[in-house]
């Protein structure tokens, strides 16, 4: 089943990002559930967020990815939402 996670930074945002870009990165390669994925962006193009969609049987293994993120793991998000998805087009 498909999750959207929808990911709002809070303070410091900039500093985690950059921190533990790398480790994110290779978290959402190697764990093989990532469909899609990507920052929001501010007007100024500054990264404020994330947009996640994951294909995974349940819940509760959305939430677990989640929590397991290392941008999750260094405090990035002030609010994550697991929302159930489902893809029309694409």
């Amino acid at each position: 089943m498909l999750y959207a996670l929808i990911c709002e930074d809070g303070p410091g945002g900039p500093d985690i990002r950059k921190a533990n870009r790398a480790a994110h990165l290779d978290y959402l390669k190697s764990t093989g559930v990532v469909t899609q994925a990507g920052p929001f962006l501010d007007d100024a193009g500054a990264m404020v967020g994330s947009l996640l969609v994951l294909d995974v049987p349940d819940r509760a293994a959305a939430e677990a990815w989640a929590a397991n993120d290392p941008y999750a793991r260094a405090g990035l998000f002030e609010r994550v939402q697991v929302r159930p998805w489902h893809r029309v087009i694409g």
